[in-house]
């Protein structure tokens, strides 16, 4: 196969990645919200390479890979760490702790990540919006015609809607038709382009399941709790609400193990009566081996690096294989990656067994959110890596040659950060996410409803239902859902009013412009923040 990870992909993909990953610091900290750097690295990345003599698609592919790597790890450090300094300003973590916690999530999200692959890339084809976005604009980027025309113009439009939005601040980043009552929560909507290409792009089915989820959270199950008494206010109807959405998400993550072990044990009961139909092993025995060494080196160094023993060590690297499985899918179904919730769900465990120091506390959340960041960053390039037919073994080498640099990288900006400004949970750094994680430190805030969550999660993932999906609707603001919905159903009303022959090339189409509307916006974010950090 020809060489796609180069010694140039290499040079590129670093130097860019340096800055992706200062800038994805900078904004997740400053903005509280982490825009996909994936069709932004994607142009850099094609611009940079194009014209060069023999650069491929495939090469192209995976130096935007490597490039990207580093963001979504700088998100699951920002989304966590700073929460410990919001709590106890005077408190320390040594540097090479954090490099270490850094490195490690990095490590694992890669491996894991490489047991996935397959799954959920070939055999749930699962429509990872991002990765298809990546994918429509490289090929329409290279050759040109119809295809080209439609896709760069709806990306020039988003370009200039967010430039104006957030650049100029012209226009509101989130609307409120509906100011909401005592009984009612109030109703915004966030004005986004990406979030319309997204509802757009993974589908009426999946959409109306994440927006089917946040009416239910916040249009019945919160005014029929507070009718009825069930709630007292509605500070405690939003902590039921986000509670079982957690367990809902939680819940699948226990139908995966459940599922995966059920698995092992027909192929086991059926290798014994039938030792030729047992399809082989998708790990050869080195792989295998390798695999387990990497792991248990990890452990080593985590328990040996920083305050996580090494019994603790061993239930989180257990947290994070089914954590990383849950961001690889959801992150596949809806396009989001609650990456700091993930490092809430493991730490909950660990809460479960022990009474953790706050330093701790915070390592477990990082590491997990780092890993699971990394995670839904590489399976999107995966995503358009498989639809150019790239090879996956050379970008998985080149998203853990990334998530390394960009872990060591992260941890620097994030220190210089915080002497620049002066510490986190201030004007300058909101950092709403890490405060999110230090509130969580302490417990859950409503246990049966995480525990009533996790059965009917669990439940519905068994009965092959998307409960992750139907969970986040109910955990995260209803702006961000209402948004993602409204691409949705203005998707089916097109499809309505277009006569059937047409519906292959209506859905073509508009996974073009639904690819624009993603990358224009996913650009100018990233743009935003390397010139607001510079």
């Amino acid at each position: 196969m020809q060489r796609q990870l180069t010694v140039r992909a290499l040079i590129v993909g670093i130097l860019g990645l340096l800055v992706i990953t200062a800038s994805s610091m900078y904004v997740a900290l400053r903005m509280g919200a982490l825009p996909w750097p994936t069709v932004f690295v994607t142009v850099v990345s094609m611009a940079t390479l194009r014209k060069r003599n023999g650069a491929t698609l495939q090469e192209i592919n995976v130096t935007h890979t490597l490039m990207s790597a580093g963001a979504m790890v700088a998100g699951g450090l920002a989304f966590t760490i700073p929460g410990l300094w919001m709590l106890d300003p005077s408190a320390t973590m040594p540097t090479i702790s954090m490099m270490i916690l850094a490195v490690a999530g990095a490590v694992l999200g890669t491996l894991f990540t490489t047991l996935f692959r397959k799954d959920l890339i070939e055999r749930e084809q699962l429509p990872y919006p991002m990765g298809q976005a990546a994918y429509n604009t490289l090929i329409a980027g290279t050759s040109g015609g119809g295809a080209a025309k439609k896709l760069f113009s709806a990306m020039g439009g988003s370009v200039a809607f967010t430039v104006v939005r957030d650049g100029f601040r012209w226009i509101p980043s989130v609307v409120v038709p509906f100011k909401g009552t005592a009984m009612f929560p109030a109703f915004s909507m966030w004005v986004s382009p990406m979030a319309l290409g997204i509802g757009a792009i993974i589908g009426p089915a999946l959409s109306l399941i994440w927006l089917g989820g946040a009416v239910f959270g916040y249009y019945l199950l919160t005014p029929v709790g507070l009718a009825s008494g069930l709630f007292s206010d509605m500070a405690a109807a939003d902590a039921f609400r986000s509670n079982l959405g957690i367990g809902l998400m939680v819940g699948t993550g226990l139908g995966v193990a459940i599922k995966a072990i059920w698995g092992q044990a027909r192929r086991y009961t059926q290798n014994r009566k039938h030792p030729v139909d047992v399809p082989r092993r998708r790990l050869s025995p080195k792989a295998r081996y390798g695999a387990i060494a990497l792991i248990a080196a990890t452990a080593i160094l985590l328990a040996v690096g920083t305050d996580i023993t090494l019994g603790q060590t061993l239930v989180v690297i257990a947290g994070i294989y089914l954590t990383t499985y849950l961001s690889g899918m959801l992150t596949g179904q809806t396009g989001v990656n609650p990456m700091e919730i993930f490092g809430i769900l493991v730490l909950l465990v660990i809460q479960l067994f022990w009474h953790p120091r706050f330093g701790v506390a915070f390592s477990v959340a990082a590491v997990t959110a780092v890993a699971c960041g990394l995670t839904g960053d590489v399976m999107n390039d995966l995503k358009s890596g498989h639809m150019l037919g790239t090879d996956p073994r050379q970008q998985l080498v080149a998203e853990g040659i990334g998530g390394v640099i960009g872990a060591i990288v992260s941890v620097v900006v994030l220190l210089i950060m915080k002497d620049a400004f002066g510490g986190f949970g201030t004007a300058e750094l909101p950092a709403p996410q890490a405060a999110a994680v230090s509130a969580m430190a302490g417990g859950l805030q409503h246990v049966p409803a995480f525990l009533i969550g996790a059965a009917i999660g669990m439940t519905f993932y068994l009965l092959s239902v998307p409960a992750a999906t139907l969970g986040l609707g109910i955990y995260l603001p209803i702006y961000i859902s209402s948004a993602m919905g409204l691409g949705a159903i203005s998707m089916l009303i097109v499809r309505a009013l277009t006569r059937k022959a047409d519906q292959t090339k209506i859905t073509a189409d508009s996974n073009l412009v639904a690819s624009g509307l993603l990358g224009g916006e996913g650009i100018t974010g990233v743009a935003i923040a390397i010139i607001s950090m510079l």
